[in-house]
């Protein structure tokens, strides 16, 4: 598997998600195997202008290889990010033409693009003019299911110089409801000649051996069931290389890896800013837990990152009993 000069050889991916996906996250599920990962996408006019928190959101660590996504409905504004970017020296210039949030989509970004196929092949081709790195596409099934246009966008992307492209199963209009459908994916799979990432319902390494049998994708790429279980990538590395089962994680481990998590956001971005985030991802880690929802009532009131060590070693010692 390779996208440009760039070559993997274990083939789960993290996806990029606002909100979730920083640095601290990137750099915990690279250390768990995640084989490439990708920056919470960034606004071009916001990059271009000089926006603060923009650059904040490149800053790219150990967590290597690494894109940094950029959205934006303007080709020349698209172009002149993807070479503010490189200030941060990403391996791939990634552009998002799939994001479903109305304040993206509404906009003219994101996954608003689906419906204006000629102009995400001319933003495509001003990125990879404006570059030298390579420069992937990750769109949607569609914007509608009357508009079901995948291939379409795909090969344009193709066309336009794209090294990659990632495909999200389901459509605008969908959000993340429903199933993914891997029809589409291995249809567009099948139309190009450049690698194929498969996004959408791959929670463990169960569905992601499902995901590359029914779609051919040469890569997967994991969201939200990375959220709170970033051993997923040690898991479906495991399966996909060696065919072997991981056991699950530990009470014990979870709570250790939950706490390291919240640690590097602390390193990154300030208790009062992390310990905020960590409700979040608490919840995550959290998850199906004996008393769980309160102990999720418990750390939403949390101000200090102490309150959650006391938690954690609680949780710990209950385990242990």
């Amino acid at each position: 598997m390779k996208i440009g000069d760039l070559e993997f050889t274990n083939i789960a991916f993290l996806a990029p998600m606002a909100g979730i996906a920083d640095r601290a996250f990137r750099e915990l599920c690279t250390q768990f195997g995640a084989a490439y990962t990708v920056t919470e996408m960034v606004s071009s006019k916001g990059l271009t202008m000089g926006d603060k928190k923009s650059g904040e959101l490149l800053t790219i660590g150990n967590e290597r290889p690494c894109g940094a996504q950029i959205f934006g409905d303007d080709p020349e504004i698209m172009a002149q990010a993807a070479v503010k970017c490189l200030e941060y020296n990403p391996n791939i210039i990634d552009i998002n033409m799939g994001c479903p949030a109305p304040k993206v989509a509404m906009n003219g970004g994101g996954a608003s693009l689906m419906k204006k196929p000629q102009l995400a092949y001319e933003i495509t081709k001003a990125v990879v003019e404006a570059v030298e790195i390579p420069v992937t596409v990750k769109i949607r099934k569609g914007w509608d299911d009357d508009n079901i246009n995948a291939v379409e966008m795909a090969l344009l992307a193709q066309k336009a110089g794209a090294s990659a492209v990632a495909v999200h199963g389901r459509t605008r209009q969908q959000m993340y409801s429903g199933t993914v459908d891997y029809d589409i994916i291995a249809e567009v799979k099948n139309a190009l000649d450049i690698p194929v990432i498969a996004n959408g319902d791959i929670t463990d390494e169960q569905t992601a051996a499902i995901m590359l049998e029914k779609t051919n994708a040469d890569a997967i790429m994991i969201g939200r069931g990375a959220l709170g279980n970033p051993w997923v990538f040690s898991r479906i590395n495991a399966y996909l290389s060696e065919c072997r089962v991981l056991p699950e994680p530990s009470t014990i481990e979870k709570m250790n890896v939950m706490l390291k998590h919240i640690q590097k956001i602390i390193e990154y971005k300030g208790e009062y800013t992390a310990m905020r985030e960590a409700r979040h991802h608490a919840a995550y880690y959290t998850k199906g837990m004996r008393g769980g929802a309160k102990l999720r009532a418990e750390i939403s009131k949390y101000e200090h990152f102490e309150q959650l060590q006391e938690l954690s070693y609680r949780i710990i010692k209950e385990a242990k009993l």
